[in-house]
């Protein structure tokens, strides 16, 4: 095999034995371009310096006001440690199950409100540069693409991550449809969420359609303009100032019959490119040969960004099998 088989399968190796995944961070305005990051310090009682509310620093507990000068006082208990964290928030579907990963383990769950908000804190973290990645299930059962950023978080300080928006998921009516039938192509995103459907072969087709009070939405798009063979969908989200990275891409066939989709999607597993339900090297050889080559298929292409790189490795990693 080629040497730039080797090395990547060595990079890959590197991404599934220690599930850093510090190679995505130039990534962040791609996934999500609504993503904003704050830091907050937080208060070192103790330190002999006032942050943030406190009103003392000459001993470990609050004791008096912050001033000029001032007396020695007795011996105190030493420095209450800065606590460090990170608060994300964002919206998901409404009631719906919201898993972060940290460095592509899983660290918290939660569950959205009945607006698709949620809310998870992680404490106790160390300073230092961290993977997140975040994804939920709809009200079927099925799992939105994985959602990853970069994030430095700051030693004693709170790090708010806010602004993210878990991508919409998708699902088609029909596997196969006869040519100027309609094909229902459907979802759940954000409650009254504006959702914009891409459907494209040589030719990228949109179109636009508004998520109800429980963020389901449905569209019947007219494959008239469709050529005969293979098209691909995908879809995202936009609401007030957020936008939706894509969603996962789903394949389906103009022809001369039709035939109805399978009731739950067929490929379990993320980075399973040949529906083995296993992911392992015969998945990883078939993205390695699309390996920054241009315009690979969209069922190899995990975070749907045209291209095939380390974020599409990184993906596989995590759902790997053996």
């Amino acid at each position: 095999m080629s040497q730039n088989f080797y090395f990547l399968l060595s990079i890959f190796l590197i991404i599934l034995l220690f599930s850093t995944l510090y190679f995505l961070t130039s990534k962040v305005s791609a996934e999500n371009p609504t993503l904003t990051v704050t830091v907050i310090q937080s208060s070192s009682c103790g330190d002999g310096s006032c942050n943030g509310s406190e009103t003392c620093s000459s001993c470990s507990a609050d004791c008096g006001q912050c001033g000029g000068g001032g007396g020695g006082g007795g011996g105190g208990g030493g420095i209450i440690a800065p606590v460090t964290s990170a608060i994300f928030s964002g919206r998901a579907y409404p009631k719906s199950a919201v898993t972060l990963l940290k460095d592509a383990q899983i660290a918290a769950t939660t569950i959205a409100g009945a607006d698709a908000n949620f809310t998870v804190t992680l404490s106790g973290l160390s300073g230092g540069n961290y993977i997140f990645s975040v994804y939920s299930e709809d009200n079927k059962g099925v799992r939105s693409s994985l959602l990853t950023f970069p994030v430095s978080v700051t030693s004693g300080a709170t790090t708010n991550i806010g602004g993210v928006f878990i991508a919409p998921t998708i699902a088609v009516d029909k596997s196969e449809v006869k040519r100027g039938d309609n094909i229902a192509i459907f979802g759940q995103s954000a409650p009254s969420s504006e959702i914009t459907i891409s459907v494209n072969s040589d030719e990228e087709f949109f179109a636009k359609t508004p998520a109800d009070k429980d963020g389901v939405y449905l569209y019947n798009f007219d494959t008239s303009p469709l050529e005969f063979g293979q098209h691909f969908t995908k879809s995202k989200s936009s609401l007030e100032n957020l936008i939706s990275s894509f969603s996962k891409v789903l394949g389906f066939k103009v022809g001369t019959k039709t035939t109805a989709a399978e009731p739950s999607p067929s490929r379990e597993k993320e980075g399973d490119l040949n529906n083995d339900k296993k992911v392992n090297l015969v998945d990883f050889s078939i993205a390695a040969y699309w390996y920054k080559r241009p315009n690979p298929p969209k069922t190899v292409d995990l975070n749907g960004d045209n291209r095939i790189d380390l974020i599409d490795f990184s993906i596989m990693a995590y759902y790997w099998t053996g």
